[in-house]
């Protein structure tokens, strides 16, 4: 139920913070009601942008709003002349779709930051305007690659939504149609690694998390499993689990895992997309 918003020029500061948002009352709303923040995330989640251009960026953003100028840049060849940014980060901001708000969309954005080049001197606020080119917009599938790419993650469609027809031969579950399993079922399961973890009180037994579009499910792997698919358990980014479905209804069905008894590396599906997760923290 948390709103989260991409990196944005006008918005984000370095780090992530909390970003009130616009409520238009209801008649059974409170009087004192008010709206959730939602979180908008920082510049520090791009990749390749430096903490010099983006600190460069929030300065003269804030002096344009002091002096009460509205739009704070005209468009993206305005805020590079304004901000002197490297093209670098310009093109950081452009493939992490922080330009949005000036551009339309990442790959207009990239295409107007391409042509912006340092000029001498006497030309430095000097502007050429060239007949707007409209290009098209990314597919789901680009877009969500170029998303992990310069964010390591997506606010998009998550990757499992768009695999969900190449999984569908494996017979596999979203996470949140396992939780209504009952205890002792066989069951499949499809996500992105995103931790492995081995404690050291646990004799070996290895924990995985799967992460999915709805929802993530917890896999518990004994050492004699991690022995016969030990390459498949430790590369795997996309991973596929075939097991039984454990639920302890003494807890109300709040310890839920799935105990592999099969693992398939299915990382190839994932295309270009990269991935990463925190593995043996």
């Amino acid at each position: 139920g948390v709103e989260v918003l991409g990196p944005c020029v006008i918005n984000s500061d370095w780090t992530s913070r909390l970003e009130e948002r616009s409520h238009t009352p209801q008649v059974s709303d409170a009087i004192d009601y008010r709206p959730q923040p939602a979180v908008r995330l920082g510049f520090n989640r791009i990749h390749g942008l430096t903490h010099a251009g983006a600190s460069q960026l929030t300065s003269v953003r804030a002096q344009r709003l002091a002096a009460g100028r509205h739009p704070l840049f005209d468009d993206v060849q305005d805020l590079a002349l304004a901000t002197k940014l490297s093209q670098r980060d310009l093109q950081a901001l452009a493939q992490a779709d922080a330009l949005s708000a000036l551009a339309g969309h990442r790959v207009q954005a990239a295409w107007q930051a391409a042509g912006i080049a340092p000029m001498p001197a006497l030309l430095t606020d000097a502007r050429f305007d060239e007949p707007a080119l409209t290009l098209p917009k990314q597919s789901d599938s680009e877009s969500t690659v170029a998303d992990y790419t310069a964010l390591g993650l997506s606010l998009g469609r998550h990757p499992l939504a768009l695999l969900r027809e190449s999984l569908k031969r494996f017979q596999v579950q979203p996470a949140v149609v396992l939780r209504s399993y009952p205890d002792g079922r066989l069951a499949r399961a499809s996500g992105l690694v995103t931790h492995r973890q081995r404690p050291s009180t646990a004799r070996g037994v290895v924990f995985i998390t799967l992460e999915d579009d709805t929802g993530s499910v917890n896999v518990l792997v004994w050492p004699d499993l991690l022995e016969r698919y030990r390459k498949d358990i430790l590369g795997a980014r996309l991973m596929t689990v075939f097991g039984i479905w454990q639920a302890d209804h003494a807890t109300g069905g709040q310890v839920m895992h799935l105990v592999a008894r099969r693992v398939v590396d299915h990382t190839a599906l994932l295309g270009e997309l990269t991935t990463s997760s925190r593995d043996f923290r």
